[in-house]
């Protein structure tokens, strides 16, 4: 079965004011769908089909680029979608915020981390909150469309928030100000989506 293009859970004009919908737009029908058929061509006769994306990175070879690229880019952005949400904003709660408070102190010492590792990615990236085994987080940034479950990347563990800092993400709406998209994106965050996946894996 080939990899297909997930369907968005809001419209593209539901979270704004904080991301444009022509942006959501783009992003969506555009790079996403041209990740999943990239990957889906990267793949054909690898051997690989039925094969879960996890499963593929994981064991990823690191020097084949195409499956690199654009299984990340596939995984990636399936994330990201999900943990954005219309209700979004305000901070986690229960179990998720307390590991984040004790691992950063706060939550605003872990949005100041989180946004930090945004913001200082050297061109394009992600900035991701992952847990680890026996529920501790963490947080890292990664190339491109590289992130936490493939070998050698650092963090490990697996990625419950990941936020796209690549141009595409944000250049229409906030142009070069970086900073300003990463503002936004905690009025947009699903912390009840974030919260499922740590429990999930914690």
């Amino acid at each position: 079965m080939a990899f297909e293009l997930p369907k968005l859970k809001y419209a593209f004009d539901a979270l704004e004011p904080h991301i444009d919908a022509k942006t959501m737009e783009i992003h969506h029908d555009k790079h996403h769908a041209g990740y999943t058929k990239k990957l889906n061509d990267a793949l054909d006769g690898t051997g690989q089909n039925g094969k879960t994306i996890e499963n593929i990175l994981h064991n990823l070879d690191m020097d084949n680029t195409a499956v690199r690229n654009n299984g990340g880019g596939y995984y990636n952005h399936n994330l990201y979608w999900e943990v954005m949400s219309p209700n979004g904003g305000g901070k986690p709660s229960g179990e998720l915020a307390t590991a984040i408070d004790k691992k950063f102190g706060s939550f605003d010492s872990f949005k100041e981390e989180f946004s930090k590792a945004g913001a200082t990615q050297f061109g394009s990236g992600w900035a991701w909150l992952c847990v680890k085994e026996g529920g501790t987080v963490e947080i890292c940034s990664t190339a491109n469309q590289d992130n936490p479950l493939m070998p050698g990347i650092g963090c490990g563990g697996t990625p419950i928030l990941g936020m796209d800092v690549w141009e595409h993400a944000y250049y229409l709406k906030y142009q070069n100000q970086r900073p300003a998209y990463i503002e936004a994106f905690f009025n947009v965050v699903n912390w009840e989506e974030v919260a499922a996946r740590y429990a999930k894996k914690k």
